[in-house]
């Protein structure tokens, strides 16, 4: 492989495949390099096809599996025999902790896009306005005029399930046909209207084809089956990700090179220049130092992976890390939390069944704090939320009588389930270790991060809320509940190289460029100034297909 190209991305998750993605189309030659290991679409997905019985422990994670995932498997139950190999062993990976973090990693070709919830949410001005309104942390640099038009563009080609739903604080964007609700969350929506202020019971908004376009299948995309095995990749290309949808289109362009089983050591600086000439790269098998060299870079190794290789990127000229004038490169890190609403069993209903296995639920989007609303803190939340017909497993029941037990279905239940804004607050951090360092002999990352009196006020009404809708709608055996789960859980870091107006106040300026680097794009979590109370990838690939167009135009230029 040459060792010279026109752009590095780093990072092949959701935000970096769809950078290599733009820039190969733009005509750039760009190598696109991946910590993990290489995944083949398709045939990579060694347990997307196969029946449970075909588990030597039924999907369960033995022993000597769990002991490579010490801190992930505490929190998380996809480390098993259908999806661990799709997540980082804490074993192999480590990293310190002033306070409990839980942080839940994909390195492989694709990263995160395998295991993602899929999701996709636009912010609106309120969002992108609430921290000058409020005094919090810093001004976002953009509003929603400046990335609306590349909402558009990335959901035409991400392919999004969703309904126009009039919402101003949630904009609509460009839709395919929803996944039709159930009956019990038809009868929701109906029974909540008009009884709860702001309430809106929607579709799910998530990248799952229901009607490709000509250009998805072009690629190999095809409708979702309805299996909900999302988890072990989609052999039918249905759900929106790197291996699916933007690493097929950057392959056919000839323009891409890719390098797995590589650690980026740190962005290299040409104090001549006062541009970055490259990325050192230590090779995660052999331990041999490369040094890789291109025009522009993109930072897309997550939100805690980018701001790990800023911080390591020291110079005469940035001796606290790139771009780090500001001093707050590694702070105001963010996560939503979550955990916190009510499940409840529906009455009636008896004659129905969920039609295949829908991998979406739906959605209520944000009303607190919105309008005349006004709560005793800050911001707000939405809630997922899902409905299963049970089956009637009767814990008493041993033998034929238990095989019996679960031939006959039980009750409807529903669940609400929020997911919250959290501040951006300057003691939420993460900084590279004086002492301990990887195999490879890196710093190692160190989180300190907790969720503060906002976040408690907050989970109040998350619990409440979920369950007054429930008996405004008339269910029965309503259970609230609010298990508070630290940072890193609900895996959307966002953070730690804000965007800004200026290098006094940020790390990135309103183009994703990294202050007194101009050749220098972050365009993953680590950009985000606030975190909203929406998912927020698809906000990610908006940024991303943003900065990209602007790089192309600015290398036309010369000016990087």
């Amino acid at each position: 492989m040459k060792n010279s190209f026109d752009a590095i991305v780093v990072g092949s998750g959701i935000s970096g495949g769809y950078a290599a993605m733009e820039l190969t189309k733009k005509g750039l030659k760009v190598l696109m390099i991946e910590r993990g290991r290489t995944v083949e679409h398709i045939v990579d997905y060694t347990t997307a096809t196969k029946n449970p019985w075909e588990f030597e422990h039924r999907g369960k994670s033995s022993l000597e599996v769990l002991k490579e995932y010490p801190k992930t498997s505490r929190v998380y139950n996809k480390i098993n025999e259908f999806s661990s190999h799709f997540y980082t062993p804490d074993a192999q990976y480590p990293y310190a902790e002033d306070k409990r973090f839980d942080w839940i990693r994909g390195y492989q070709l694709g990263g995160k896009s395998l295991i993602w919830g899929r999701i996709a949410l636009r912010m609106s001005d309120v969002d992108f306005e609430a921290n000058a309104k409020e005094g919090i942390a810093t001004d976002w640099p953009i509003r929603y005029k400046d990335i609306q038009t590349w909402y558009d563009y990335v959901e035409k080609f991400v392919g999004v399930s969703g309904n126009v739903d009039k919402i101003p604080h949630l904009p609509d964007g460009v839709f395919q046909p929803p996944m039709a609700f159930s009956c019990v969350e038809q009868h929701f929506k109906e029974q909540i209207k008009g009884k709860k202020q702001g309430i809106n019971v929607i579709h799910a908004r998530q990248t799952h084809l229901t009607a490709p376009t000509e250009e998805q299948t072009a690629i190999g995309r095809a409708s979702c089956q309805y299996r909900n095995m999302c988890s072990r990749g989609c052999p039918y290309g249905a759900y929106f990700s790197t291996q699916s949808a933007t690493l097929p289109v950057a392959k056919l362009t000839n323009n891409l090179s890719i390098l797995t089983n590589a650690n980026v050591k740190e962005v290299v600086y040409d104090e001549k220049t006062q541009k970055a000439s490259g990325v050192s790269v230590i090779d995660s098998i052999t331990n041999e130092e490369t040094t890789y060299t291109a025009k522009i870079i993109f930072l897309n190794a997550s939100t805690l992976g980018s701001t790990q290789i800023l911080m390591n990127s020291k110079s005469s000229r940035f001796p606290n890390g790139m771009g780090n004038d500001s001093g707050v490169l590694g702070h105001y890190l963010m996560d939503h939390h979550f955990g916190a609403g009510a499940v409840a069993e529906v009455e009636g209903f008896e004659d129905h069944i969920e039609f295949g296995r829908r991998p979406n639920g739906f959605y209520v989007p944000r009303y607190r704090n919105i309008g005349s609303d006004k709560r005793d803190y800050l911001r707000g939340f939405g809630y997922e939320g899902e409905s299963k017909r049970h089956k009637n497993n009767d814990p008493d029941a041993f033998g034929a009588d238990f095989k019996n037990s679960y031939t006959k279905f039980g009750p409807w239940k529903i669940e609400l389930s929020a997911f919250a804004e959290t501040l951006p607050y300057e003691d939420n951090k993460v900084y590279l270790s004086e002492t301990e360092k990887d195999k490879w002999g890196l710093p190692l990352l160190v989180m300190s991060a907790e969720y503060k009196e906002n976040e408690t006020k907050m989970r109040v009404d998350m619990k409440n809320d979920a369950a007054e809708m429930f008996e405004l709608a008339g269910f029965k055996n309503i259970k609230p509940y609010d298990e508070i789960r630290g940072f890193g859980r609900c895996i959307h870091e966002m953070g730690t190289a804000r965007m800004g107006h200026t290098d006094k106040d940020s790390v990135l300026n309103k183009n994703n460029q990294v202050w007194g680097v101009p050749n220098v794009f972050v365009t993953d979590g680590a950009c985000m100034t606030s975190s909203s109370a929406v998912n927020p990838s698809l906000t990610y690939m908006a940024l991303t297909a943003r900065a990209a167009n602007f790089a192309v135009e600015e290398l036309k230029k010369q000016n990087l």
